[in-house]
């Protein structure tokens, strides 16, 4: 088994949106980068909130420069060798292949972060990151608060016109505050479409 001089983990940073996520790991990022790490971002291209695609930015407006890319694939083939720290905003968007990749960069030394929702509108498992979640050496689950009752929030509320969008819409929907709503297990609306139908009645 080959080993190399330096240790490498995996780390991932889950939650709802609006819990600090792309905040957590744009501070990770920095701290890297005052140690003299070096260090690469990546995101997925389906994220243009908050300023476009070629930077991490939180709700808040922190931001730091970030490579989008399409595929999982496509990180491995932009992994400088020399980067000790790679990071990764959005990682619900991207392939299942992701988990190989991330594997393969810890196993060779490097310091993995992700980020990204691990569960979708509907609060079901989000793309690859149970698989990630899985194979953490740390993981931490933000929540964010209820806009509804102010509990902690562990569920993404989507909204259409301002209603609860149905159990059939898209996974994947792109969107900030105008779409998108924290909201607790108890305030978490999903009505099937023929529910959704009637309410709009």
């Amino acid at each position: 088994m080959h080993h190399t001089t330096r240790p490498g983990w995996i780390e991932v940073i889950a939650g709802v949106m609006f819990s600090g996520k792309s905040e957590e790991l744009i501070r990770r990022v920095r701290r890297s980068v005052i140690a003299k790490k070096k260090v690469q971002v990546f995101k997925s291209h389906l994220d243009d909130r908050y300023g476009g695609v070629y930077q991490v930015s939180s709700h808040d407006g922190a931001a730091v420069e970030a490579r989008p890319v399409d595929s999982s694939i496509e990180i491995m083939r932009l992994v400088r060798p020399q980067s000790e720290v790679i990071a990764i905003d959005e990682a619900q968007f991207l392939d299942e292949g992701v988990v190989d990749v991330v594997t393969t960069l810890a196993t060779r030394g490097v310091r993995v972060i992700l980020a990204g929702t691990d569960t979708d509108f509907r609060g079901e498992p989000f793309g690859a990151m149970p698989q990630l979640l899985a194979i953490a050496a740390i993981m931490d689950k933000l929540h964010a608060i209820c806009v509804v009752c102010g509990d902690p929030a562990c569920r993404n509320q989507r909204l259409i016109n301002g209603r609860p969008a149905s159990y059939e819409s898209p996974t994947i929907m792109v969107g900030g505050s105008e779409a998108y709503e924290a909201r607790c297990r108890h305030c978490h609306s999903v009505p099937k479409a023929d529910e959704a139908q009637v309410r709009l009645l």
